[in-house]
């Protein structure tokens, strides 16, 4: 299972086959419908039962194991501190080029992970909303570089962000619209005190520099 080469011994990153990783899905049951999966996957992802068997019930396991083990040691280290918090989410990041399915995956987490029990608020928020607007765009001379990190208000996802993980409500995300190409000016995307999501590369930190993103918060655990 672990095939690094000796001279990589302190890498800290892991190396499955896909039946290896298939296996790590132990009894995690299938929560989804055959009907939700053309619902859930974008144009030209493939995306089957066998897919999310294979390897999104494995990964939604290993999130499953997270959450838990952050919960109880926010609890712990409130009880020990004598002090009493509201809940935050647990954000998990879904990062990656353009195109390589994102979407898709942020879509079937924020299915499964919405059913585990006790059923938590699971919210999926893109980052699209957090580009500039096109008139700054064309302003600036980055209408050829929509999507790379310097299209983006990152000074607006960071404090986004950290509203969500200091536990503020409400907190809104912007809209973006696929029909003009533009942040949406009035309309917000309301994100409760309870919001959740995530992706192949995980992160709760709200440092973000990928190309693109997918973002989402599980609303029953704590913080770290």
């Amino acid at each position: 299972m672990d095939i690094r080469a000796p001279d990589q011994r302190y890498n800290p990153y892991r190396i499955f086959s896909r039946e290896q990783w298939a296996a790590l899905r132990d009894d995690t049951p299938m929560t989804l419908e055959p009907g939700e999966f053309s619902r859930l996957r974008s144009l030209h992802d493939r995306l089957d039962i066998k897919e999310v068997e294979e390897i999104y019930l494995p990964l939604s396991r290993l999130l499953s194991i997270d959450v838990d083990t952050a919960q109880r040691l926010y609890f712990a280290q409130r009880q020990f501190l004598g002090i009493r918090d509201r809940k935050v989410p647990y954000i998990v990041g879904v990062a990656g080029s353009a195109a390589v399915g994102k979407s898709t995956t942020a879509r079937v987490l924020q299915a499964l992970l919405a059913r585990w029990s006790p059923r938590p608020k699971v919210d999926l928020v893109t980052t699209d909303g957090f580009l500039h607007p096109k008139v700054v765009l064309e302003r600036e001379g980055l209408m050829q570089k929509k999507g790379f990190p310097e299209s983006y208000d990152r000074a607006r996802l960071l404090s986004f962000l950290s509203d969500i993980k200091a536990g503020r409500s409400p907190v809104r995300a912007p809209v973006y619209s696929h029909l003009t190409y533009d942040i949406v000016p009035n309309p917000r995307c309301r994100s409760t005190a309870r919001p959740c999501l995530s992706s192949p590369t995980f992160s709760t930190s709200p440092s973000i520099s990928t190309r693109r993103c997918r973002c989402c918060a599980i609303g029953t655990c704590g913080a770290f």
